[in-house]
């Protein structure tokens, strides 16, 4: 509604697009609006030629505490226009590397938005859990980036449990890249990682994220498909003037200096 604060904040830094969900006061727990509100940032960000990275944070101690549980127990009748399920499969389908910055702790469907990311950063401090299980529901949704992210050993050992793990187990059991000791060297990942995937041809980076899709195939139809792929990209301008600049020793057109150096 015209007014309100947004519960899902939009910023651009040149290519970086950055959400954040900023409802601190409930945990930034996915209530119906949230949902809504990030699957517009998303549609917004993947509509725009001039991002080429985009990176999902929270505001407050929490990066994401799940449903909303007070709204899921008086919500109206009717399901909701935008749900968990729509959100992750558009944080998934980005053609753009999507890097999470695990802000604080996480539970739920706070897994999910963290798995179904393509990198994924937390502070050792930050403390995870599959809760549903606590308050007599399944992970069902979240399962699905969770178990593509997860050994099953780990998943049944914290979903079935519902305990709560840290930052160090979470990078373990594969739903984090990795986990750093505070808030600074959170922010000095994210800025590297950003950097080494700016230096990428944004093409590259989409081709590269839909091979996840060849481990549902059979091995000889995954291989023909990964062949045509690759035959595809080769002939295409971004392989001709990424070797071109490989030889000539010089940098590619698309590559972005990252962090900005300031303007004096």
């Amino acid at each position: 509604m015209p007014g309100e604060v947004p519960l899902v904040r939009q910023a651009r830094d040149g290519p970086v697009a950055t959400l954040t969900l900023d409802s601190p006061s409930n945990r930034n727990a996915l209530s119906r609006r949230l949902l809504a509100e990030l699957a517009s940032g998303l549609r917004d960000a993947q509509a725009d030629p001039d991002v080429r990275v985009v990176v999902l944070t929270g505001a407050g101690a929490a990066f994401c505490s799940g449903m909303d549980l007070r709204e899921q127990l008086d919500a109206p009748p009717g399901g909701p226009t935008t749900t968990l399920a729509d959100v992750l499969s558009s944080i998934v389908a980005m053609p753009q590397p999507v890097v999470v910055r695990v802000n604080g702790h996480v539970r739920a469907g706070g897994i999910g938005l963290v798995c179904a990311g393509d990198l994924a950063i937390a502070p050792r401090d930050a403390t995870f859990g599959f809760s549903e299980v606590r308050v007599g529901v399944a992970p069902a949704v979240i399962a699905v980036p969770a178990l593509r992210r997860m050994g099953r050993r780990a998943f049944d050992r914290y979903a079935l449990t519902g305990d709560v793990f840290d930052a160090a187990e979470a990078a373990a059991a594969g739903v984090l890249t990795a986990a750093v000791d505070d808030v600074e060297a959170l922010d000095t990942w994210v800025e590297e990682v950003v950097g080494s995937l700016l230096q990428s041809a944004p093409a590259a980076l989409t081709a590269t994220k839909s091979l996840a899709e060849l481990l549902a195939r059979p091995w000889s139809e995954a291989l023909d498909a990964a062949a045509g792929l690759s035959e595809t990209l080769f002939g295409a301008d971004a392989a001709a003037e990424g070797m071109s600049a490989f030889l000539e020793r010089r940098r590619p057109s698309w590559v972005v200096e990252w962090p900005p150096r300031p303007r004096v």
